[in-house]
């Protein structure tokens, strides 16, 4: 695969070191077991796959490159480049200008923006319409477009379908930056529906199954669908496709009931399905798949607690984070500041949407076992300082040292 030039400062040489020996002693990606740290009085499990993503990199690559090439020009991003903090941050440093927030809402009015500009296109892509917007202005939105090809991979296959005459049912937040894009080309060419998750699939399936007023569609389903949308007509022949980042095992059932849904409608068995549910495959990056697997690998093996680094809003980080919830205490951190001591820790509860302080964190007693992992746009160099933070608070200052050398 494709290595890219990324800041020194988002690396580790540590957990380069424990990646790289990891892809050779498993270069086939079968074994999601955790790597194991012993560190006396504490032990990190470090999930097997984690960290910045070919999409991400990419971006990175781009966007950097970008600044360092157009000095004096006026650089600006559509909205966040990916859901990371430090990086956004270090772009604003260098004079980025983020045109819009993560939801939308206009930061810069486009009226500000000349022909001589440069916009640069986020990982998560864009809306064709924001295309036209930036091509009026005289301004060539995919000059410097860093959309990630896994989220481009979605649009094909939604183009592909549509050609077929399905329409597509996208598995995605409706507000999140990559859903409303693929929403914006998917509609394009066919008729399309966003759910966010497995209860809005289930109240979908209502009108495939005719069990509610076609009336009720447009309220319940409001700013979820093209203009259009025929209920009637439009959900006899459909596929799923979904937001790159969301949870594999939630997408997969998605598409099963919306299937089974379809089967039960039109009186279909496995043979002929195909004649009305649309054959997508699972359209989640490879990153996202493995990051998923390597959590539930972790899982397998007893530990205290949890720690998923990443961006608040970031929609991959939620998910590890959702799963390691089921099993045991997790904490959504953003950084190793975030840890103030043995006691006491500043997380992210993503589903109240806001940061908590704790009072209970670490557990007192003789070794403390820690699973860890961090979301697809999290630099290496974050989580190698949250370990360091942790041994730290152990009364370990030379750990980091110790394990590298003996890699």
């Amino acid at each position: 695969m494709k290595t890219f030039n990324v800041p020194v400062i988002y690396r580790s040489p540590l957990i380069t070191a424990i990646k790289q020996k990891r892809k050779q002693q498993d270069k086939m990606k079968k074994d999601f077991s955790p790597t194991h740290l012993d560190f006396g009085p504490v032990k990190i499990l470090l999930a097997r796959h984690f960290g910045f993503c070919y999409g991400v990199e990419n971006a990175i690559e781009i966007a950097f490159k970008t600044v360092e090439e157009n000095e004096g020009k006026r650089i600006f991003l559509l909205s966040e480049m990916i859901h990371n903090p430090q990086v956004n941050q270090d772009l604003l440093s260098r004079g980025v200008q983020f045109i819009m927030d993560t939801q939308g809402k206009q930061l810069i009015p486009w009226d500000e923006l000349h022909a001589e500009d440069i916009v640069i296109i986020p990982a998560f892509g864009t809306t064709l319409e924001i295309e036209g917007i930036l091509k009026a202005k005289g301004i060539q939105p995919l000059q410097y477009n860093t959309t990630c090809p896994f989220v481009e991979r979605v649009w094909n296959k939604a183009e592909q379908i549509a050609g077929k005459s399905y329409s597509v049912i996208v598995h995605g937040k409706p507000k999140h930056e990559e859903t409303r894009a693929t929403f914006s080309h998917s509609r394009l060419h066919t008729p399309t529906v966003v759910v966010k998750d497995m209860a809005e699939a289930v109240r979908l399936a209502d009108y495939i199954l005719g069990k509610k007023e076609p009336s009720q569609f447009y309220e319940e389903f409001k700013g979820q669908y093209s203009e259009g949308f025929n209920v009637e007509k439009d959900l006899q022949r459909v596929g799923v496709v979904n937001q790159t980042t969301m949870l594999a095992s939630e997408t997969q059932a998605i598409a099963d009931f919306i299937k089974q849904s379809i089967k039960e409608r039109y009186q279909l068995d496995d043979a002929n399905i195909g004649d009305r549910f649309a054959d997508t495959r699972d359209t989640l990056c490879y990153a996202t798949n493995d990051n998923q697997s390597a959590v539930i690998g972790m899982l397998q093996e007893p530990a205290d607690l949890a720690i998923v680094v990443g961006g608040y809003n970031s929609s991959n980080t939620s998910h590890l984070v959702e799963l390691c919830e089921e099993h045991l205490p997790t904490f959504f951190i953003s950084s190793a500041d975030k840890i103030i001591n043995k006691q006491e820790v500043l997380h992210y509860d993503f589903h109240r949407h806001e940061e908590l302080h704790s009072l209970q964190f670490l557990p007192e007693k003789d070794t403390v076992t820690i699973l860890l992992t961090s979301g697809a746009s999290c630099p290496d160099a974050i989580v190698e300082n949250v370990i360091e933070k942790i041994l730290e608070l152990h009364g370990i200052h030379d750990g980091i040292t110790q394990i590298s050398r003996s890699l």
